[in-house]
């Protein structure tokens, strides 16, 4: 290749990323590693990476697109001893006004630093740590506190003091982001730690933070918490962090109380079993007690998980009690959150406990007026069925269910149809029938299509609970009447229904009870019940298939009414019949 064939990719991706079109820049940077692999390990040092140092001076989209592609170009520049060449533009990239051009560049950092030997990382990365950590700008402050768990596990003591001072100096920042940004990664960094350095360092930047002026630092310290505690004994847990955690329960912001209720459970389990015993249940109940609705809604969330975590008199004693008030909520919100764990603790209270003290809570949520209360407790009442059985449920049960099938919001109808199948395992044959047949059947005539569409799943799903012989009998008569309804959306559900359940019947019933209905319907004056036919024959052809004495019928009935659609004046429909074809010849 002559000189100027060999500059060519480069030529071509310089042009195109001073191009005024930002979709031809974008482009360029995508196609980054095709021009790397064009130049080879050594121009892409050389000239690529140099030139993509100068150009960052460009649309926040751009950017971000070059950040991401960095992160995975060690391999295009030689490997990991030529990595720490790639340091220099993402750290112009660290520095940039856009958050999400920060996060990605330092996203890559994290994938490359952690390649670097350790001769690299002094000589490279700590002192890009050290620039970014001085900046001027809080931008690169706030870069640098993600970078910090990167690499310290295999650089010199000498150079991990630095470290940790470096850090410490970002955790007590005069800017409040930074100090943010300090928070979020402090846990991160925790772990890089040895158990010596995390008490002398670690934890006095901890509670520095956890008591910051600001309440968006103190909320990112509840995870911090988290990670430390994992990693020192119960009994230091408790000498270091007891009254941190006290404070956090009761601290006056709220969004700071609500990450405490949402971590709850985690927590408890990173501090031990004693503490969690003797000092996080008041704790956990002040939480569900809380005058935020926000915060007894994470804390409802944890109910379970906390549950779990101590013995069965204390849920008896302190948990229970909330949770009756939480059933009762002034918040719709947090009765919905209850709803949705509250079936939880039936496996852990065991059935006569179960019985006495949750049954009535279960039905009084199953006729909240709150619609998404009530899908909650359906939808996890299998927990509940485990433990108790459904007998108890049943009569409250039933008219829950009633009322959500025929709600005004569609989306309510499609919710408690998706839950059906499960509801019939529970419920047992014979009482579906007597109770809920005819509410699946009513499903297929409603004015919404989705409810239509996922009725017809969900006698499929039926079918494979129930059998063959039930769906024979019960649903398929039924489904078949439909098809001779003077209302063509009745014939096309039938259409959906033979689709939808012909994976689940067998051969025998296709044949004969299936095949008469879709025969007649290839003659339906409707175009679209036409060439839906004619998929629904596609779905009956592999089933077909299957068993040698119905084998037969596919080229005895099924082709010659594909050959028939194939000739209608419809293109729709003689497109769908040709396709169906193709599964016969």
């Amino acid at each position: 290749m002559n000189p100027e064939g060999e500059l060519y990719p480069i030529a071509v991706l310089i042009d195109e990323l001073r191009h005024d079109d930002v979709s031809l820049r974008l482009n360029a940077i995508k196609r980054l590693n095709t021009i790397a692999l064009a130049l080879g390990p050594q121009r892409a040092r050389d000239e690529l990476i140099p030139f993509l140092d100068e150009s960052i001076d460009d649309e926040d989209e751009v950017l971000l697109a070059l950040a991401g592609e960095l992160g995975d170009f060690v391999e295009y520049i030689g490997g990991p001893e030529f990595a720490h060449i790639l340091l220099q533009p993402l750290e112009n990239l660290t520095a940039v006004e856009e958050t999400m051009v920060r996060d990605k560049a330092v996203e890559s950092l994290n994938k490359i630093v952690p390649v670097l030997n350790q001769a690299q990382l002094e000589q490279y990365f700590i002192p890009l740590l050290k620039r970014l950590s001085q900046g001027d700008w809080f931008t690169s402050r706030t870069s640098a506190t993600g970078l910090y768990a990167s690499g310290y596990s295999t650089i010199s003591a000498a150079f991990q003091d630095d470290m940790r001072k470096s850090f410490g100096q970002l955790c007590l920042d005069d800017t409040p982001m930074v100090r943010r940004a300090a928070a979020t990664h402090l846990g991160d960094f925790a772990k890089k730690l040895s158990k010596e350095h995390l008490v002398t360092d670690i934890i006095p930047l901890f509670n520095k933070l956890a008591q910051d002026e600001q309440d968006s630092v103190r909320l990112l310290t509840v995870t911090d918490l988290v990670a430390v505690a994992e990693q020192v004994s119960p009994e230091e847990s408790k000498a270091y962090f007891l009254q941190t955690i006290k404070a956090m329960v009761a601290d006056k912001s709220w969004r700071v109380r609500y990450m405490i209720a949402d971590n709850f459970v985690k927590l408890s389990k990173a501090v031990g079993e004693e503490i969690t015993r003797e000092d996080l249940v008041v704790a956990f109940v002040r939480l569900l007690k809380d005058n935020e609705a926000e915060v007894r809604t994470a804390a409802a969330g944890q109910v379970p998980g906390f549950a779990q975590l101590v013995d069965k008199e204390t849920i008896l004693s302190y948990i229970l009690p909330c949770v009756r008030d939480l059933v009762t909520d002034s918040s719709q919100h947090v009765r919905a959150a209850l709803a949705m764990q509250i079936s939880g603790l039936a496996p852990i209270l065991g059935k006569e406990a179960t019985t006495e003290h949750l049954l009535p809570l279960f039905l009084q949520l199953l006729k909240d007026d709150f619609h998404e209360v009530r899908l909650n407790i359906i939808s996890k009442l299998e927990t509940v069925n485990q433990v108790i059985g459904i007998e108890l449920l049943s009569q409250s049960l039933l008219p829950a269910i009633v009322e959500l099938a025929e709600d005004k919001q569609w989306r309510v109808r499609l919710a408690i149809i998706e839950h059906i199948p499960l509801l019939a395992t529970q419920l047992g044959v014979e009482f579906f029938d007597e109770k809920l047949g005819a509410l699946c059947m009513s499903w297929l005539g409603d004015s919404v299509f989705s409810i239509r569409d996922a009725a017809t799943i969900n006698l499929r799903k039926l079918t494979e609970v129930f059998g063959v012989d039930w769906a024979k009998q019960t649903i398929i008569p039924k489904v078949l009447a439909m098809g001779t309804h003077p209302n063509y959306l009745y014939r096309m559900t039938t259409i959906f229904a033979i689709t939808a359940m012909a994976p689940a019947v067998t051969p025998e019933v296709i044949r004969d009870y299936i095949m008469p209905t879709v025969t007649n319907l290839v003659s339906d004056p409707i175009p679209n019940i036409r060439f839906n036919v004619a998929k629904s024959i596609e779905a009956l052809i592999p089933v077909l298939s299957l068993n040698p004495d119905t084998k037969p019928l596919v080229d005895q009935q099924l082709k010659p009414a594909l050959i028939k659609l194939s000739e209608d004046p419809d293109h729709d429909v003689r497109f769908f019949a040709h396709k169906a074809l193709l599964t016969v010849q």
